[in-house]
């Protein structure tokens, strides 16, 4: 396994890996890796040549400085098990002046709309540091397939859309959500979780799959007061947003339509760790 902190070192790696019959997949994540990120990584290394895997937690998409600070940060351990998965990846885990110089700033976006639903309501500037990072990483990598998971649905909507925009010649796959044998949504933040909330937060993956049921034979009015409802009666948990949208738009349903997809989503505070979550409902 090959680690890189500049990205001089990673076009070194890299360099060769071109021509017919050959792929580059990548992976980028914040690191403090988990089964859920080992899964992406697995379906790009048999998918692909060689994979990179990027590991940097990203100053620029934090609305919350606290939320930076208490971020977990792992690298020994990530590096154990990225060697445990494959000896043939490439790991790039950068300083925050090898990606973004003395000028650590997001650029401006526009996602045609989709930045300002759910979590844009709720962390101001968050997607225009996500657009910032992915694109330069892409710009770094240039790799020819990028994973990214379904648990961030509007991030990888907004993602797509980036790349459609930018017309930048990667290839983005979604991969479902991988899920605890409880159904939680695997998450870095999990770790943060004390013994009693762990215990506790399977709760939010029930409640999806009754919002699901529900939906086939109720509105998404009534569907969005029953969940509203089900947390009012938990002492644990503060319900951030619960909405029903258009797969599509990711704009909020107000009727029903055959033609369309949809899918719930929702964040929720557990103490002060922020869980999100979705869930397909046809």
């Amino acid at each position: 396994m090959i680690i890189c902190h500049k990205k001089e070192e990673l076009r070194q790696a890299l360099d060769g890996l071109s021509g017919q019959n050959q792929s580059l997949g990548f992976v980028p994540t914040m690191g403090a890796l988990h089964a859920g990120h080992l899964s992406l990584i697995k379906q790009g290394l048999l998918e692909n040549t060689k994979m990179v895997v990027s590991i940097f937690v990203n100053p620029t998409q934090f609305d919350n400085v606290s939320d930076l600070e208490k971020y977990p940060r792992s690298l020994e351990n990530d590096l154990e098990l990225l060697k445990k998965l494959s000896n043939d990846i490439i790991v790039y885990a950068p300083s925050p002046d090898d990606i973004y110089g003395d000028d650590i700033a997001s650029e401006n976006f526009d996602f045609d709309g989709l930045e300002h639903q759910m979590e844009g309501k709720f962390r101001k500037g968050h997607f225009d540091g996500v657009g910032t990072i992915v694109k330069r990483l892409f710009e770094i990598v240039k790799p020819d397939v990028a994973y990214f998971g379904k648990k961030d649905f509007q991030q990888l909507r907004i993602i797509e859309k980036m790349v459609e925009k930018y017309h930048l010649p990667v290839k983005i796959i979604g991969c479902e959500i991988f899920r605890a044998d409880d159904g939680l949504a695997m998450s870095s933040r999990n770790e943060r979780l004390t013994e009693s909330q762990r215990e506790a937060v399977p709760f939010i993956y029930k409640i999806l799959k009754t919002a699901k049921e529900r939906f086939g034979t109720e509105s998404a009015h009534e569907v969005t007061e029953w969940v509203v409802k089900q947390f009012g009666k938990q002492d644990l948990f503060a319900l951030e947003y619960f909405t029903i949208a258009d797969e599509a738009t990711l704009e909020s349903v107000k009727r029903k339509s055959k033609l369309k997809s949809y899918r719930a989503f929702i964040a929720v505070f557990v103490g002060d760790i922020r869980l999100i979550d979705n869930i397909a409902l046809n």
